[in-house]
């Protein structure tokens, strides 16, 4: 006599979830892959950042009275390592001169995390709009990189601070 196989719903809920489980492992092990580092890409010049730039502009503890803080990063473009020692010039329009005054504009030098501050005195509108500029001049700090110019436009000249970051192509 031939015995039939008659399952009932738990041998059916038992069976499906023992596949599934079959399934995800060896589904899961083909999602894990080794990490892999994508490429920081390399920060474009801003149209009108230039304006006002003072080559070669003295590194200085800070602009003015100060009272309002520029700060932000500099990378490499490619693996985002942070850049030390890298030269940034700052100069805006504030309560204590314009963009285009020399007691306006000042340089500093990064951190060994990349990071760079300037205090400066408040920002205010330029044209309709609260900004500053920033530049990382290739001429002027030797690094080897390509130089970007940034104007990053604030939401409101009520702030008071504004970040720029750069991520630097090799020359």
């Amino acid at each position: 006599m031939t015995s039939l196989f008659h399952p009932t719903r738990r041998t059916v809920l038992l069976g499906g979830a023992a596949a599934a489980s079959t399934a995800l492992t060896v589904g899961a092990s083909r999602l894990i892959v080794p990490a892999q580092a994508k490429s920081v890409a390399p920060t474009p010049s801003m149209r009108g950042g230039a304006n006002n730039y003072r080559p070669g502009a003295p590194v200085v503890e800070r602009i003015g009275g100060g009272g309002f803080l520029m700060r932000g990063t500099v990378l490499r473009a490619g693996d985002g390592a942070p850049l030390a020692g890298r030269r940034i010039q700052i100069w805006a329009h504030t309560t204590e001169g314009h963009e285009r005054d020399p007691h306006s504009h000042g340089a500093t030098l990064t951190d060994e995390n990349g990071e760079f501050r300037m205090d400066m005195p408040q920002i205010v509108p330029a044209f309709g709009q609260p900004h500053g500029h920033l530049a990382y001049d290739a001429e002027h700090d030797g690094g080897g990189f390509k130089t970007v110019f940034l104007r990053p436009v604030m939401r409101s000249a009520d702030e008071t601070t504004l970040a720029a970051n750069f991520v630097l192509q090799p020359a």
